[in-house]
């Protein structure tokens, strides 16, 4: 459990850019036996650098145990039962650093699917994480979120089949298990809906709900409703990021009757805005096209981000930053809050007196970092 009275966590997901070569998971392919076992120890230098940095919320790689549900895998399905001292002991450091703790499984995991193979899958899978942070012994703040799934034709009933989904998950998941509202298919109003039914936590992503709200739900109002799903003494987190706003570049081919009528002059489509002119013989162009809204900028606007925490002042939760780059992004937005909102800064207990450390990260961020061009598990298309 979390002191009501300590500071409200800001936290990131699953990969650091920060640090060169730092590895989330065990990446080898299955030939190779990787095991959870290994993984932790990836994850444990994580854990380290969040320590150096004061970040103490973070998210899981969703493959952090490699292969463990495969179903043509077998020899991978005991990994957990054989990583339990080493679970244990990772569990102990994280509690010893107050560090929250959590996965988000892949778009594919679903308990709504029509195909019932697919929902049986999935409860493993949920299943499989569930029983990871059981058996670190953290505490009922270290959740496993997922989205209510496909429409399939008929949201109404999609909305229904979440719930006899819910009903088919063991104790274990349903104790670690909230449910998120999405950017395009169920909306906060349709999650709500699922809790009065169910009694599942929520989590509030601010960018889905500015997305997917046609029930013109209040925002204050409604962050307050999902709050309020989860038990007493138990601290509720939310998902936050902000919009890309930039021009997005499309790879696209260019087929050889293309090539033939830019060889007669003819000009390609109209209003294609090119990044630049394409050159006799060439496969590939490269065109710019309007951002896409549910698509995660890299950054955090720290206005925006200000703004949403005045208006919900009063109400007490942790934050999973889901900027594009990772740690960077909380990084940089630590010394922005002190700058631009020292009110926002205190309610996560930075104040002044940190302000030359986060100087000297920000001046770190200033010789780069690679990019990262994976998407989100729960982004929008881009």
């Amino acid at each position: 459990m979390t002191d009501a009275t300590s500071p409200q966590r800001l936290g990131f997901p699953v990969k650091v850019m920060g640090v060169p070569g730092m590895k989330s998971n065990d990446t080898r392919r299955w030939q190779k036996s990787p095991h959870l076992k290994c993984s932790l120890e990836e994850v444990d230098k994580i854990i380290d650098y969040l320590a150096s940095k004061r970040i103490d919320m973070y998210r899981f790689s969703s493959d952090l145990a490699p292969y463990a549900t495969h179903p043509d895998l077998p020899q991978f399905h005991n990994q957990l039962a054989e990583s339990d001292a080493e679970l244990k002991a990772f569990g102990r450091k994280a509690r010893e650093l107050n560090m929250r703790l959590s996965f988000h499984p892949s778009q594919y995991v679903l308990l709504n699917s029509p195909d019932e193979a697919l929902t049986a899958k999935s409860i493993w899978d949920l299943s499989s994480q569930s029983e990871i942070l059981d058996r670190m012994e953290l505490g009922p703040e270290a959740v496993v979120v997922t989205h209510v799934g496909g429409v399939y034709d008929d949201r109404e009933a999609s909305r229904a089949r979440w719930i006899e989904g819910w009903e088919k998950c063991p104790e274990h998941v349903q104790r670690r298990l909230v449910l998120e509202n999405d950017d395009i298919r169920f909306s906060a109003a349709d999650v709500l809906w699922i809790q009065e039914r169910t009694g599942v936590k929520l989590i509030f992503d601010y960018q889905h709900f500015w997305c997917l709200n046609p029930e013109r739900l209040d925002l204050r109002e409604t962050l307050a409703k999902f709050l309020a799903s989860w038990p007493d003494g138990v601290r509720p987190k939310i998902h936050f990021s902000s919009p890309r706003t930039e021009l997005r570049e499309v790879k696209r081919k260019i087929t050889p009757k293309q090539r033939a009528a830019a060889k007669d002059g003819k000009k390609g489509p109209k209003g294609e805005l090119l990044k630049a002119p394409v050159k006799a013989g060439a496969r590939v162009k490269t065109v710019l096209q309007p951002p896409v809204w549910t698509g995660h900028a890299d950054f955090t606007n720290p206005f925006e981000f200000a703004r949403f925490m005045r208006d919900a002042e009063g109400l007490v939760f942790d934050v999973m930053l889901e900027g594009k780059s990772k740690d960077i992004s909380l990084l940089k937005l630590r010394p922005d809050l002190l700058r631009y909102a020292p009110d926002v800064a205190a309610r996560f207990g930075i104040t002044a007196a940190d302000a030359g450390s986060l100087e000297r990260d920000e001046k770190v961020l200033e010789q780069g970092v690679d990019a990262d061009e994976a998407p989100d598990v729960d982004e929008g298309a881009v």
